[in-house]
């Protein structure tokens, strides 16, 4: 493969700008264009970029002859550009979410298989070596069949946070606040390694933080359709902010685990990845000695990286991979649809008391 793939971006605000690094490293992609509503802020990326600025996918497909774009708006944004794109004959990466809800993930789903289009979601985590460890023993059977799982994420989001942005905190401008925001990346993470999700069955409370309207914690069970069963314990209101978490646990009695995020957890254009991932729990017989050691070669490979935007470079990588060699993609629009499963399953659940089943 010689050639690139013609990129556009959607958005243009912080994760858009480390999309926009991320892009300029990749072997097979290149940015040319920007669109979104705001002239004044989108020509400005765009200079700071050396893009060009689009009014919309459409002029970017016309005048910039783009391939594919990624999506950087807002979550309640998402389903609109991301079907609008597809529509106009784009493959399609999504920022996380890929949606809130199911039936907005299944329709971009189904639009882009009608289209022979590529629809994929941003989980760039899976590209973490402590993550890609444990995938890799459940593939070889090392932890027999995943029974059991734990998630949790004690994070903390302060007040000047969600007034960074005019939508941020709010059911109309976010549509939620961690089960939408934060959670997700662990969410696939479970999905990853679990199996795709047969009931949710959760509740959700604001703790500490009265100046938004959305939910800064949520406790959830999850039954997979493999019989697998997960807790989540998902929460924003532990400051300084604690650690994220995914532990899973084998039918043979094994357990392997990643630290996916240490201390105050990072935030887009605000802060940088603070502790290198690692594995925290790992009983795999003979294996048992491999932590210590696996732990000292992550935290010198995330010396050397800038892991704020290079494991989206990873991950746009495989997509323009996926696309010029019609590959299949590591992360897809399928596995967007288990994370809103989680996603509306716990909302629905606290609404209606009840397990929400899909």
């Amino acid at each position: 493969m010689h050639n690139k793939v013609r990129f556009g971006i959607i958005g243009y605000g912080k994760v858009a700008a480390l999309h926009a690094k991320a892009l300029e490293t990749t072997e097979h992609a290149e940015l040319v264009s920007v669109s979104g509503h705001r002239q004044e802020r989108r020509d400005a990326f765009a200079h700071q970029w050396g893009l060009n600025s689009r009014n919309s996918v459409e002029e970017m497909i016309k005048e910039d002859g783009i391939q594919a774009v990624v999506i950087a708006t807002p979550h309640l944004q998402h389903y609109s550009d991301a079907f609008s794109a597809l529509n106009a004959g784009c493959h399609v990466l999504v920022e996380k979410p890929l949606a809130l809800s199911v039936a907005e993930a299944e329709t971009l789903i189904i639009e882009a298989n009608k289209r022979n289009l590529l629809l994929s979601v941003i989980a760039q985590r899976r590209w973490y070596p402590s993550c890609k460890r444990i995938r890799h023993a459940i593939d070889e059977g090392y932890l027999g069949t995943p029974a059991l799982a734990q998630l949790t994420i004690l994070g903390w989001r302060d007040e000047e946070y969600y007034r960074s942005d005019p939508w941020r905190g709010s059911w109309e401008g976010e549509g939620g606040g961690v089960i939408v925001n934060q959670a997700p990346h662990q969410f696939d993470l479970l999905c990853w390694y679990m199996g795709e999700v047969a009931e949710v069955y959760g509740r959700w409370a604001n703790i500490n933080h009265p100046y938004i309207e959305v939910d800064d914690s949520a406790v959830a069970t999850v039954l997979f359709k493999s019989g697998g069963l997960a807790s989540i314990f998902v929460s924003n209101s532990q400051r300084p902010g604690i650690y994220a978490k995914v532990h899973i646990h084998g039918s043979s009695g094994a357990s392997a685990g990643v630290q996916t995020d240490g201390g105050a957890m990072f935030i887009a254009g605000r802060s940088s990845v603070l502790e290198a991932p690692y594995n925290d729990i790992w009983t795999i017989p003979g294996q048992e000695e491999c932590r210590a050691q696996w732990q000292k070669e992550d935290e010198e490979f995330f010396s050397h990286i800038d892991a704020t935007w290079y494991f989206f470079a990873q991950q746009e990588e495989d997509f323009a991979r996926a696309i010029l060699a019609g590959q299949a993609l590591s992360v897809s629009g399928s596995d967007g649809l288990q994370v809103a499963r989680i996603i509306e399953g716990i909302y629905r659940s606290n609404r209606e008391g009840v397990p929400i089943r899909n």
